[in-house]
């Protein structure tokens, strides 16, 4: 298939891109390569995506792009691009998230509208639910945000759904349950938490650890995606690990993996829900679902990569395809 990927530089998308191509698809790849962590983190994740002949990527901003020239003869549109992060979305930033998350999505929209594509897969979150009320949480709960990014990425939730009924545009919402891996962006708390094993620096820890969190490991994400969009299946789903676990049990995985972890506990912040855990029954039935990956192996994946020094190869030398 040819397949535009949005977000592509970033953590979830270049592992996307990267199992898409090992399944023989085409990428088209476009990234704004926003300041919201070190972009030259970013360049990094296209590394291994950049030689490929199958893959070309366009630096572009998704709200001035030339987006008909971008999405020609595209079959799948994988929608990843956004502002992520809970906590900063409070406050005057919440303007960049509306437009990161909701006007850039609506671009899109209406860009593919009239495309036949095969499907248009939005990369949703679990916080949408917010504080749910029961557990596993399947997607038949009413979703309550507790953050301004929640509300964000449900409004784009809502958009895919509405270009559906206008336009019977065929759109997964796939809503992720705290994604980690290899390459995870830096201020998530695997990536602080490896990184904090690693240095001895103390790990800030938010709240009481009793908060849990359905970790699930990011090739499981990316499979899911290219198995959502080669099904049948159209609406929204939940992707998550199947085992939520407490921060205090992270720690201790993060321990047994690396080593002593040193914590500097803090207070909860607002935006924060106490326990997510997803209900995974219906992307399981719809389109195979299903998490292989145990939490200590990933982990030991997420360690053995940020033990090994890199620099991009896109800043020693000219992309070979060059960016626009």
């Amino acid at each position: 298939m040819r397949a535009v990927v949005t977000g592509v530089a970033g953590f979830i998308g270049s592992h996307l891109s990267a199992h898409l191509l090992a399944a023989g698809d085409t990428v088209v790849g476009i990234d704004a390569l926003t300041d919201t962590y070190d972009p030259a983190l970013k360049l990094r994740n296209l590394d291994e995506l950049i030689p490929h002949p199958a893959f070309t990527f366009h630096r572009a901003d998704l709200l001035e792009a030339d987006l008909s020239r971008l999405l020609d003869r595209a079959e799948v549109v994988y929608h990843l691009a956004g502002q992520p992060g809970v906590r900063r979305s409070w406050g005057r930033d919440f303007a960049l998230y509306t437009r990161r998350n909701l006007l850039a999505s609506q671009v899109l929209l209406e860009a593919v509208r009239n495309h036949p594509l095969r499907k248009f897969v939005y990369a949703s979150s679990s916080s949408v639910y917010g504080d749910a009320p029961a557990f596993p949480t399947a997607e038949t709960v009413c979703p309550r945000p507790v953050s301004p990014y929640g509300v964000t990425k449900l409004a784009a939730e809502h958009l895919c759904e509405l270009y559906g009924t206008a336009y019977g545009l065929p759109s997964v919402s796939l809503r992720l349950f705290t994604v980690y891996g290899p390459r995870q962006r830096p201020d998530m708390a695997f990536a602080r938490l490896v990184a904090a094993a690693q240095s001895g620096d103390p790990f800030p820890l938010y709240g009481d650890g009793e908060q849990t969190r359905d970790f699930t490991y990011v090739r499981d994400v990316v499979t899911a995606m290219r198995d959502a969009a080669c099904s049948r299946f159209t609406g929204v789903a939940n992707l998550g690990g199947d085992r939520p676990v407490s921060m205090k049990q992270a720690i201790t995985a993060v321990e047994r993996v690396i080593g002593p972890v040193s914590l500097d506990p803090r207070p909860g912040r607002p935006g924060d829900a106490r326990h997510t855990g997803a209900d995974i029954t219906l992307a399981a039935r719809a389109f195979g679902y299903r998490p292989r990956t145990d939490l200590l192996d990933g982990l030991a994946a997420m360690a053995a990569h940020a033990a090994i020094p890199r620099r991009s190869s896109i800043e020693r030398s000219p992309s070979p395809n060059g960016s626009a």
